[in-house]
């Protein structure tokens, strides 16, 4: 059985079913399109609201290096990614990285576990937009309805209809084409980007070195939640770390985290890249570049206009213009993050359709899903099934609690695919790449430490909610996905490999 679990997909056999005309995505996006789809997915409620959290709860003004060290963190899982994305320009992701070097089980759990990060973080910044724009209507007079708006810590049982509306919408954008879903994403970003440079030119006039000191406080103000770092080091070396001071960077950087999370998203569209080869490596490390550099310079500017002990956790940069004097800012920034969070969730919901395309296209998942629109070219199956559910979830259920698994989610998906580039190195050392991750196999080690890092640091109840998650994922695999994959029907005889022609 062991040789069934790990039997791995051809890079070449891969990119070959891509040819396949009921199964093949349309080739339009360019290097900027992948830049644009980054930062318009990685710059949302992140740089909005976490600013204010870690800074009040961890770091103070040393927030500014745990975005840092998270921008760190990324950066070398990037490296990874994106000669990944290059080598095998497949829709999929991780998923079909794993496929190519760790095997089908591996493949399966990893893309199990993106279905979860995607349809979460889809969920998650639906209801969030939801509240902006809630938000901006009760300034203007109009005040939703208990049962059809957010029901966080509301009595009132309801349905959010701006959350769900939101992805009814995207979804419909997505199965009309892949191009167009960049073109309303390249003016949405340009309008998110251009408040959060108004935001750190005005406040940087706004700025009081004195609230700067000290920079790394040695006295945590707010108590922080248990995480398995501290028994775990407790248990290893006979000492757990504090939660502030230096050690506070680190845990504020695992909390910051989310607000990276999306580059990886960049490299599910490889397929639908014109040339993936030259332009996944920009797309990727370009869009981590330019938003660490806004994180950081947010951060640097909100913790010297308000003292860090004063900042607020819904909304610090607003409520920070506020405090100096300026309250026509806090509304201007309430409908930058609002309109910002469109993409996010319209990049988060792609990301999660090409996977679950991927994985029906090998046989994991019913191949019904795996056949692309005629005329559109976009996998429209999933795309309004997987828009459906997750609507339904925005709508009828809090997700503050399960947010936290969209973090576990992508760092256990940076550690799967930073092993794979090693391997795959040894295994198939005669693939073109067109990058390659210097330094191998230093740069994918630290990968791999700094994701587990991170991961030790979330929530403990984090971990027992992925396990169950995955648990189901196994329980799937092995009642399905190991007898239906296109690798098992090929091994049996019942299916022929996909040839040149992109027939069978």
């Amino acid at each position: 059985m062991s040789s069934t679990l790990f039997r791995t997909k051809k890079v070449e056999q891969s990119i070959l079913d891509t040819e396949e005309p009921e199964h093949a995505l349309k080739k339009s996006l360019s290097a900027l399109d992948l830049t644009v789809f980054g930062v318009g997915v990685i710059i949302g409620t992140g740089i909005f609201v976490l600013t204010g959290t870690v800074a009040k709860d961890n770091a103070g003004p040393a927030v500014a290096l745990a975005f840092v060290a998270a921008g760190v963190a990324c950066a070398l899982a990037a490296l990874c990614y994106a000669e990944f994305a290059s080598t095998v320009p497949v829709a999929g992701s991780a998923y079909t990285f794993s496929y190519a070097s760790l095997g089908e089980l591996p493949a399966w759990i990893i893309g199990w576990d993106l279905v979860l990060e995607f349809a979460l973080g889809t969920a998650v910044v639906a209801v969030g937009w939801s509240g902006y724009i809630q938000s901006l209507m009760d300034n203007a007079g109009w005040v939703m309805p208990a049962s059809l708006g957010s029901r966080e810590g509301s009595d009132v049982f309801g349905f959010d209809i701006l959350a769900a509306a939101l992805v009814l919408v995207l979804t419909g954008i997505l199965v009309l084409g892949m191009k167009l879903s960049a073109r309303i994403t390249s003016i949405v970003v340009a309008i998110k980007v251009t408040v959060v440079l108004v935001v750190i030119i005005a406040g940087a006039f706004l700025i009081d070195s004195s609230n700067y000191d000290p920079f790394i406080p040695k006295e945590k103000p707010v108590e922080a939640g248990s995480s398995l770092q501290a028994p775990l080091i407790q248990l290893m070396f006979g000492w757990a770390p504090s939660n502030f001071g230096v050690m506070g960077i680190f845990t504020a950087a695992s909390v910051v985290f989310f607000a990276f999370i999306g580059f990886d998203v960049v490299a599910t569209a490889a397929e639908e890249t014109r040339n993936p080869q030259r332009d996944m490596p920009r797309g990727i490390l370009g869009s981590l570049l330019i938003c660490t550099t806004l994180y950081v310079l947010v951060s640097i500017v909100v913790t010297g206009m308000e003292h860090y002990s004063k900042l607020d956790v819904d909304a610090p940069l607003a409520e920070a213009f506020k405090a100096t004097g300026h309250p026509w800012y806090a509304g201007f920034i309430s409908f930058g993050a609002a309109v910002g969070l469109t993409t996010v969730c319209m990049i988060l919901l792609l990301g999660q359709t090409r996977v679950f395309f991927a994985m029906s296209r090998d046989g994991l998942l019913p191949r019904f899903f795996s056949h692309v629109h005629p005329r559109f070219k976009t996998p429209h199956r999933p795309t309004i099934l997987l828009g459906v559910i997750i609507a339904i979830v925005a709508g009828f259920t809090p997700l503050t609690e399960l947010a936290a698994l969209v973090n576990i989610g992508t760092l256990f998906a940076f550690v799967v695919v930073a092993i794979g580039v090693i391997i795959l190195r040894r295994t198939r050392p005669d693939l073109p790449r067109s990058f390659r991750t210097p330094w191998v196999p230093v740069v994918p080690i630290l990968s791999v430490c700094a994701s587990l890092w991170l991961m030790i640091n979330l929530p403990a109840e984090t971990w027992v909610r992925f396990a169950i998650w995955m648990v189901v994922g196994f329980v799937v695999y092995f009642l399905y996905g190991r007898t239906h994959s296109r690798l098992a029907l090929q091994e049996a005889g019942k299916e022929q490999p996909t040839t040149g022609g992109g027939t069978p």
